[in-house]
């Protein structure tokens, strides 16, 4: 099974919505955990790295490159 790589600024969909509704959610902080800001409301979790990628269900869309 390959590693997937996640970058600051991606929106991932996740497998449980959140209590909005919604299921997206858009990363701003990488490493051994994860901060991640719900698309719906703006409301902001932390979430340990093995966590976070078990609940992660595909990236919707990358962040684009900084120059």
């Amino acid at each position: 099974m390959e590693r997937v790589s996640y970058a600051v600024g991606d929106i991932v969909r996740m497998k449980k919505p959140h209590p909005c509704g919604s299921k997206e959610w858009e990363i701003l902080r990488t490493g051994m955990d994860f901060r991640i800001k719900c698309q719906g409301c703006g409301h902001m979790v932390m979430l340990p790295r093995a966590k976070f990628e078990r609940a992660v269900r595909e990236i919707v869309q990358k962040a684009t490159p900084q120059n």
